[in-house]
């Protein structure tokens, strides 16, 4: 099991939303790694946005339950966050998905919960791969 299971707003989405079309998906990687999930500011915000008003609840209920954590400090890793923006700026890379990567390469043992295939592209410490688990 992961040490530091990290979700981006892609699982987050398909999580809350029952009509995703991965939900299943989800919430059954949800109950095989429990929370806590460790995330960053930047994820939680596309989150809020993907989901809007009507999803934001159930966000927010994540957030106080303490199921979703914010663990991600970006003063600490501005360099290196906006290295890999430039790097994948042809894929492009947000800003959340560089911040999700950083904290692959700063949390011990990382597993990161995601629908987004972008992350099979990006590489952590340049070369590894970012461990993952997506749908199908």
């Amino acid at each position: 099991m992961a040490a530091s299971v990290i979700v981006d707003a892609s699982f987050l989405v398909t999580l809350i939303s029952r009509r995703e079309s991965n939900h299943r998906w989800a919430t059954e990687h949800g109950q095989r790694f429990p929370p806590p999930w460790k995330t960053c500011e930047a994820a939680l915000s596309e989150t809020f946005y993907l989901l809007g008003p009507h999803g934001a609840s159930g966000l927010a209920t994540l957030l106080h339950r303490g199921a979703v954590v914010p663990a991600f400090h970006l003063a600490d890793n501005t360099h290196a966050v906006l290295g890999l923006m430039h790097k994948y700026a042809d894929v492009p890379m947000t800003f959340a998905d560089a911040c999700l990567v950083r904290m692959t390469e700063v949390l011990p043992d990382p597993l990161l919960l995601t629908t987004d295939a972008d992350f099979r592209i990006y590489r952590r410490h340049s070369r590894q791969t970012v461990p993952c688990v997506l749908p199908g």
